[in-house]
This record gives structure tokens, sequence and C-alpha cells, in this order.
């Protein structure tokens, strides 16, 4: 899942937020030095993450894409899969997507010295240019992808992903909404967070 997907899963507190955040970011990272609350928001990244790679649906809509983007297609999902959370918001949630993510934004500010020094940086630069928000627009989704391409180490043909995304957009939203409520689902019964409360 992407950033959007993490921050709507965290408990609504800065350790969460930051700590849920930190999946993407926490190679070579001593996790001991790290607050409890952190890491559970950590734990709770990594089960959702596997979670939705082992998923049925995830997995058949992987097939939709091209031989040559299929390695891709997990990357391509989870900001899709933002778009369309976007798109939906009003089902999953009843707080307003501006609250939330003025909400979210605040707390991962305040966050920032707990950050490693990459996640502080693209934490700062995704808040600035709001790239959540600009998720709304697939438009955008095309330009998120091509970055993340830009910055695979390896020549590939993972650029111009969006135009499969556009091809198989109704299959994949119908797939988003019948994967997302059984993670919402998994979540409140699984989640590390939640079991931490219990």
């Amino acid at each position: 899942m992407n950033y959007l997907a993490h921050l709507y899963f965290s408990e609504a507190n800065m350790p969460s937020r930051v700590g849920n955040l930190l999946g993407d970011f926490a190679r070579g990272v001593d996790t001991n030095a790290l607050p409890d609350e952190i890491i559970q928001g950590l734990r709770n990244h990594r089960a959702i993450d596997h979670y939705t790679d082992s998923h049925a649906e995830v997995r058949k809509l992987k097939t939709l894409f091209s031989r040559q983007r299929r390695r891709y297609s997990g990357i391509v999902l989870d900001v899709v899969f933002d778009h369309f959370l976007i798109r939906h918001w009003h089902n999953f949630s009843d707080q307003s997507l501006d609250q939330f993510l003025e909400s979210a934004y605040s707390d991962l500010e305040q966050g920032y010295p707990l950050m490693p020094a990459r996640m502080q940086r693209v934490v700062k630069r995704m808040i600035e240019g709001d790239w959540i928000r600009s998720y709304a627009n697939l438009e955008q989704v095309g330009f998120a992808l091509d970055r993340i391409a830009e910055r695979i180490r390896f020549q590939n043909r993972f650029g111009g992903a969006v135009i499969e995304v556009e091809q198989h957009y109704e299959t994949l939203e119908g797939g988003f909404l019948v994967f997302f409520p059984e993670l919402i689902d998994f979540t409140s019964q699984n989640s590390p967070e939640v079991q931490n409360r219990l």
C-alpha cells in the first residue's frame, strides 16, 4: 500500500503515523532505539503489506498488466489504490479527506526528529507538494509512477504504466472495492496496534 492507505490504517497520533510510514524507509534503522508506539506502527505497516501482497484479488489484478510491466505491478497498484481510496473516501471515513490530511500532516511534521534522514526528506517533499491529494487526478498518478520508474537503478520498461491503468480502470476499481473492505476487516482484527491495546 502507499502513503494514504498506510496513514488511513494508523492510529490518529504522531508515533503511529510515523511508524506506519516508516516501513518503506526502515532498512538500516536500529528499531531498538525507537519508541514502542513507532515500532507497533512499523509492524502494522508490514502486516498490511504482507496481507495485501498475498490477497487473491490483488494477485488477480496484477495479471492485468503486460509482461513488460508485471514485475512492477505491485508498485502500480500501491499508488492506484491511493487514487481509488481518495475517490471512495466517503465510503470509508466519516472524516473529510481535507481534515484527515491536515491532522496527518501535522503529526508527521512533529515527528520529523524521529525519522531517518531519507524518510524525513521524502515526507517533507510529500507534504510540501501535497502528493497525496494530487493522486485524485489520474494524470498525477501517471507522473508519480514515472518518477518511480526513473529511480529504479537498472534499465526498465516501467515508464508509462498509467496507460495500462487507464485501459483496465474499471476492473482495477472493482477489484479495489472488493479488496479494501477485506483489508479493513483484517486490520480491525489483526493489527499489531489493535492487539497491543487488548
